[in-house]
């Protein structure tokens, strides 16, 4: 008998670990778009398909079509790069066109030595050199000490609204149920920094704040036919979670959770639902450590049109989710084993990119490639 996983790796020469095998055909290939990165944590396509991707120790570089990496963009400010901390997400105006401006997270150095979570926007120079114009249009209250759980993605909603995502600071757990402070919450702020005026308006709540109690929320993608923001959140040993955060509503952390303490003992009350408190969509245990996010729309990958790309730190895949009705249906391993994935996007060609999480020369831009 021919062993079919066999004939088609020697044809494709890829490797096809059983645990991926499912269906007649392999897994796409993936092809180094750049690499020499160190430590890269977002990138965003410019429409003509200049790709500018973040470092976590703090430059912005350009990858062009030569796919040589620039030098690092003038007109930063400073970040403190301890443990997960440093220059973190990116995100273009949705009118980048016209504005040029970029949004950028990054972990802002503070009085005493201490850091937190900001937001910045600044405009990029056409010859992508410098950014200008800076202006920090979020910081997270109250900064901490350490390096711990930073959170940090950005995503414009359909009404030009910037979703920042934040985390518990790891020391700061005992804030995340409050609503008076910026700790384990979801932030919806206008391009300046403003109010949303269709914001929840909760007794106590700052009026920034969307939802609130969230451990480390590293992914952010909107829904493409819904507009609705899904998010992927770290939980402790286990409990990581799939989620679309609702305006004004809890989710729990720490007084909820499917996780554990590294320890191994329970979490509070060992809770895993409470009255008040939203249930995830999805959760994983043993935990994938989710990163970045995507709703793929292309037409380059047909079966794959749809479905949901989350990327995994510490299992080092790439793992495909098909929603039904709001509800995973489905869930697929692709590229297990080859490397911490810290963020997916799609690029304006409609394929899909990885961007991997290792220090320099081994941090690269990957293309999935049918």
């Amino acid at each position: 008998m021919i062993d079919r996983r066999a004939l088609l790796a020697s044809l494709f020469a890829v490797s096809l670990p059983p645990s991926l095998w499912a269906g007649d055909f392999p897994e796409p290939m993936l092809e180094a778009v750049a690499d020499g990165l160190d430590r890269p944590w977002s990138f965003a396509f410019l429409p003509e398909g200049t790709v500018l991707v973040t470092e976590k120790g703090g430059a912005l570089r350009t990858i062009g079509g030569d796919r040589k990496l620039s030098e690092p963009i003038a007109g930063l400010p400073d970040v403190d790069a301890d443990g997960q901390g440093g220059l973190l997400d990116i995100a273009l105006h949705p009118d980048f066109e016209q504005t040029r401006l970029v949004f950028l997270s990054f972990t802002e150095p503070r009085e005493d030595g201490m850091n937190a979570t900001s937001v910045m926007r600044g405009r990029l120079s056409e010859d992508l050199r410098s950014i200008t114009d800076v202006k920090v249009i979020f910081r997270q209250q109250p900064a901490a000490t350490g390096g711990h759980h930073f959170g940090s993605r950005l995503a414009f909603d359909r009404t030009g609204a910037l979703f920042v995502t934040t985390g518990d600071r790891n020391s700061l757990r005992g804030l995340v149920q409050e609503p008076d402070n910026h700790i384990g919450k979801i932030i919806r702020i206008t391009e300046d920094g403003g109010i949303p005026p269709d914001n929840p308006s909760r007794e106590g709540w700052l009026p920034e704040i969307w939802s609130i109690g969230h451990r480390n929320l590293q992914g952010a993608a909107i829904h493409p036919e819904t507009g609705r923001l899904w998010t992927t959140e770290h939980g402790a040993k286990g409990g990581d979670e799939l989620n679309h955060p609702e305006a004004g509503k809890n989710y729990g952390w720490p007084e909820v959770t499917y996780g554990r303490e590294y320890s191994g003992k329970t979490i509070g009350a060992g809770l895993t639902e409470k009255d008040g408190i939203e249930q995830p969509v999805h959760y994983w245990d043993p935990s994938i450590a989710p990163s970045g996010m995507v709703f793929y729309t292309g037409n380059r990958y047909p079966e794959w049109k749809g479905s949901l790309f989350v990327g995994s730190l510490v299992q080092k895949h790439l793992r495909r989710i098909v929603l039904e009705g709001g509800k995973v249906v489905k869930e697929e391993r692709l590229y297990d084993g080859r490397a911490r994935i810290r963020d997916v996007r799609q690029g304006p060609d409609g394929y899909l990119y990885l961007l991997t999480d290792e220090r320099a020369p081994m941090g690269r831009v990957m293309r999935v490639t049918p």
